[in-house]
């Protein structure tokens, strides 16, 4: 497909202006405008692990009749509610992402989110739990495109990769603080109430960060695609401005300046259709990537305090104190291991950790069927097995967002997100009746399957994977209307 033919069915105008933002957006020093974004932005992870923690830390006490009394199955099978709501809700705010822009939709999802959070907090049956999670989840999944996109758009390449790990990874301070919460509240507060309350803390956290994300502005690179290019160009002014306080003398920018035209907003039919003409290799390796971890993540934390209870004999009130050191695991993953995939590079380091994962993964389900483990030390396997995992995991949304065009990038990661995770949706309920069985052999073969997803996803990545480290955006996946030479006519952008 030319690239003219690529503008046309993408919706280009045929309006163009010449820029140097994305190289001006890249050369920026770190410093505190940029720890605003992180955080501002960041804590999407911090609330999904916080959510996906308690769920499956609350998941026995939901057993009992002085909750809501739940089976085996629903309590394991709420998660995958939650999961199909994040797929719905990636898939609508994803494409209202690329239509309306970032900054808009990353407030809206949030307050999806804080609306039906309250919500569960209040849910009277099996039923009125799920649909709540599935709405809260909704919130949750269309903050991933709009979230994602914004942070690649706005960090400079050359540490887009431990950034970007760094981010992924603070899933597991929410993890870390379910976990604590859940104890605590399962532990001096009588079942009936404890839970709701945990919900409700969630809630709390969502509307403090709102009043943070009021500073973040809208992304320069999608305002360039939307006839924006001014006000564009003031935006970039103003981060320049911002970055000057700490890094009064900012160095040059590099490179030739981009002519983008301007352009109208794109459906999912049509971002599928050019993905699998112009890119099949990249899409097969995001879908492996992200299959392969959304398996194995939502199976493990969605059920693991079953195994706990029901394998090891712990306590219901203190099942949530092991999955700390998961945390824990989680945690040093993508930070220690992060800075590679920007020196090492993306190929070696995605491979490596998704492939060691999976191997000690089969031998940790080996050791469990075997009932060599004790909960302490199958709780040390899997802080292991989940130091590489979570590095791979965290690189796995940094692929999709970074190995498509611009005019593609929030709905791709929208698609990649709810094909995965789809897919994985139902390993929660899976896992959940394996656990049912009391069968160590039956849950064995669960393990080996997310083991199994993990390994292929790290051969074909072996192939497949881009060398993206260190490089512009534009230069990793070209925008679709941007012209491959200056076209006569094309006006630069300036700010007024």
């Amino acid at each position: 497909m030319s690239a003219a033919t690529a503008a046309s069915e993408l919706g280009a105008t045929g309006d163009a202006v010449e820029t140097m933002i994305p190289r001006r957006l890249d050369r920026l020093p770190w410093s505190r405008w940029h720890w605003l974004v992180v955080i501002g932005l960041g804590i999407t992870w911090i609330l999904d692990g916080f959510e996906v923690t308690l769920v499956g830390a609350i998941a026995s006490a939901l057993t009992q009749k002085d909750t809501l009394h739940l089976t085996t199955h629903q309590a394991s099978s709420a998660g995958t509610w939650y999961l199909i709501g994040a797929c719905a809700g990636a898939l609508f705010f994803g494409y209202l992402t690329d239509r309306l822009g970032r900054k808009k939709l990353f407030m809206v999802t949030l307050g999806v989110y804080l609306v039906f959070t309250v919500a569960t907090a209040f849910a009277w049956n099996f039923y009125s739990f799920a649909i709540f999670r599935v709405l809260a989840g909704a919130g949750i999944g269309g903050e991933y495109a709009a979230i994602n996109s914004a942070i690649d758009e706005l960090i400079p390449a050359r540490v887009r990769g431990r950034v970007a790990l760094a981010i992924n990874g603070s899933w597991w301070f929410g993890t870390a603080f379910a976990a604590f919460l859940s104890y605590e509240l399962l532990e001096h507060i009588r079942a009936s109430i404890s839970w709701r309350v945990g919900f409700a803390v969630g809630a709390i956290l969502a509307l403090a960060i709102l009043t943070i994300r009021r500073f973040i502005p809208e992304s320069p690179r999608w305002l360039l695609t939307h006839g924006r290019a001014e006000e564009a160009e003031r935006v970039v002014a103003d981060i320049e401005d911002e970055v000057r306080k700490t890094h009064p003398e900012l160095p040059e920018p590099e490179g030739e300046p981009l002519v983008v035209e301007q352009r109208q907003h794109i459906g999912f039919g049509t971002i599928a259709k050019y993905v699998v003409q112009n890119y099949p290799s990249r899409g097969l390796l995001g879908l492996s990537l992200m299959t392969g971890q959304a398996f194995l993540y939502n199976a493990v934390f969605f059920t693991y305090t079953l195994v706990l209870t029901d394998f090891f004999n712990v306590d219901a009130a203190k099942a949530p104190l092991f999955l700390i050191p998961f945390a824990i695991g989680n945690i040093a993953g993508p930070l220690l291991l992060g800075p590679l995939f920007d020196s090492i590079g993306r190929r070696v380091m995605i491979s490596f950790t998704y492939i060691t994962s999976g191997v000690l993964l089969i031998i940790t389900g080996l050791l469990f069927t075997h009932d060599v483990l004790s909960a302490t030390t199958m709780t040390i396997c899997w802080s292991v097995i989940f130091f590489f995992a979570s590095a791979g995991a965290s690189a796995a949304y940094l692929t999709v967002s970074e190995l498509f065009p611009l005019e593609a990038r929030a709905m791709a990661i929208a698609l990649f997100y709810a094909i995965g995770t789809g897919i994985a949706a139902l390993s929660p309920t899976l896992f959940g009746a394996l656990i049912a069985t009391h069968s160590r052999t039956n849950v064995n073969y669960g393990y080996l399957l997310g083991a199994a997803l993990m390994i292929a996803a790290g051969l074909v990545a072996v192939f497949l994977a881009v060398a993206a480290e260190r490089k512009s955006l534009e230069d990793v996946a070209r925008p679709l209307t941007v012209a491959r030479a200056r076209r006569p006519g094309a006006v630069p952008a300036r700010a007024n």
